[in-house]
């Protein structure tokens, strides 16, 4: 999976707008104006950050080398995962839909499609 992929699965969930907020070199993921997804544009390695529940968090950590706390984030919510063969586009794209899920789900009920 490369960043044009993520993008793509990104925009392709309902209401989703893409910005750079910080700078030019960070995709921010967005639904009804919270971040849900992060791609950094620079890496040399493509990686995203995503929301997860705590537990999430601490379970993904533990289980795969390629994904870490988020550097640029709170860590105890944010993961950012280095796309490589150990882990899965199915999988990939399951942590972003958790992610937005999450984000969504906190959203006021007004803003709910």
């Amino acid at each position: 999976m490369n960043i044009e992929d993520l993008r793509e699965y990104c925009i392709s969930l309902p209401e989703v707008e893409e910005c750079f907020p910080f700078d030019e070199v960070t995709l921010v993921m967005k639904t009804g104006g919270k971040m849900f997804a992060l791609i950094p544009l620079d890496e040399v390695e493509t990686c995203i950050s995503v929301k997860c529940n705590p537990e999430l968090a601490i379970e993904l950590r533990e289980t795969y080398s390629c994904v870490e706390p988020a550097f640029h984030m709170n860590k105890t919510h944010w993961n950012t995962i280095f796309i490589s063969q150990e882990i899965t586009e199915k999988q990939i794209k399951e942590w972003i839909k958790h992610s937005y899920d999450l984000v969504k789900a906190k959203l006021p009920k007004i803003k709910h499609p």
